[in-house]
């Protein structure tokens, strides 16, 4: 009897530990502008990965129902989401619970990008007003000539301190800390957590409604986990495969999709652009597939006030495919709709019926 009632306290014990156990949690930019106020969730059962969410999650679920699911893959493969903060937080803002790779991290999200713009930002834009207000211009040719230089003094002095320094042998450090089939673990958490009674996610999730989704280097991590059957859709942001090879992936996963795709790219100055065309080419005659092109380069819109024109398409494409809101859709398949909400952005679609 002894074991037995031990062994049942074991038993609790580990599922108990299962349940998510919010930790840590902070509210951007007033929680968005969806019907329902957002916040961000560092999740002690989950301490590899961010959850942007509805606040008061029972609530919203009361009202709309189960919340469809989005997992996401950073930039440069990163384990850090700090780059798409404003966005992802507007995107839960309308009824959506996102799963990011990365930590939860209370870093300055303007502080981070204000470096990266100012080299990166494309010359089509001319300034840039980031969601603090703060305006960004892109780098003077004196700007760039003076960092050029102080690049090579940096290798210069680098390279004569090697030499100083006798040769170890070192272990090579690993290029990213991140891999794809953390996308998929993190889905196996949120449908553990959606039959967990006593879970903060009991029954709060709509699992049959997934999306995953990434940018940049992160979106060949969806095209390496785009196979499973769970994903019913897969955005694309600044991002494309083309006929290189990153994290596992290569243009032979374009074979795998099953499920419409849209890629959001920042026009010829997206370093991300020439690959996109090719993929959109290569992608299969059975899968729907849009591509829309904006002047943004490869930075997007995401320090923008709450996560800018990308966020707002991002919204659309997910309120349609997941949601079934075939309003949503004007976006993507009528260029008149296109010209009128974004002049400048441009259009291509294939596959639809």
């Amino acid at each position: 009897m002894k074991r037995l009632l031990v062994a049942a306290m074991t038993v609790i014990a580990s599922v108990g530990l299962m349940n998510a156990q919010t930790e840590k949690k902070q509210i951007v930019e007033e929680g968005g502008t969806g019907p329902f106020k957002s916040e961000v969730v560092g999740d002690a059962s989950c301490p590899g990965f961010t959850v942007y969410r509805p606040q008061n999650l029972k609530e919203v679920v009361a009202k709309q129902g189960t919340l469809p699911v989005i997992v996401y893959a950073n930039g440069a493969c990163f384990n850090n989401n700090v780059e798409m903060r404003l966005l992802l937080s507007e995107v839960a803002s309308y009824g959506y619970v996102a799963a990011a790779i990365g930590p939860y991290d209370e870093e300055d999200v303007m502080a981070q990008w204000r470096g990266v713009l100012k080299s990166a930002y494309p010359e089509t834009k001319g300034e840039v007003i980031m969601a603090n207000g703060e305006k960004i211009l892109p780098l003077t040719p004196e700007e760039i000539k003076a960092r050029q230089e102080q690049q090579a003094k940096e290798r210069e002095e680098a390279a004569k301190k090697a030499k100083k320094t006798k040769k170890q042998k070192q272990p090579a450090a690993p290029q990213f800390s991140t891999y794809p089939k953390m996308l998929l673990e993190v889905l196996d958490w949120l449908t553990d957590q959606n039959a967990t009674q006593g879970s903060e996610y009991y029954h709060c999730l709509n699992l049959d409604h997934v999306a995953a989704m990434g940018q940049s280097c992160g979106g060949s991590q969806v095209l390496g986990v785009a196979h499973d059957p769970r994903i019913k859709t897969c955005v694309m942001l600044n991002s494309g495969i083309g006929d290189m090879e990153m994290m596992g992936t290569t243009k032979e996963k374009l074979k795998n999709l099953h499920q419409p795709m849209f890629y959001m790219i920042g026009g010829p100055g997206d370093i991300a652009y020439a690959n996109a065309q090719k993929d959109y080419e290569r992608i299969a005659d059975n899968i729907p597939v849009v591509m829309l092109n904006s002047k943004d380069g490869h930075s997007g819109t995401y320090y923008e006030k709450y996560g800018g024109n990308y966020a707002k398409a991002v919204v659309k494409w997910l309120d349609w495919q997941l949601k079934g809101q075939v309003g949503q859709a004007a976006l993507f398949l009528d260029d008149e709709y296109l010209k009128m909400k974004f002049p400048e952005w441009q259009g291509v679609r294939k596959n639809f019926k």
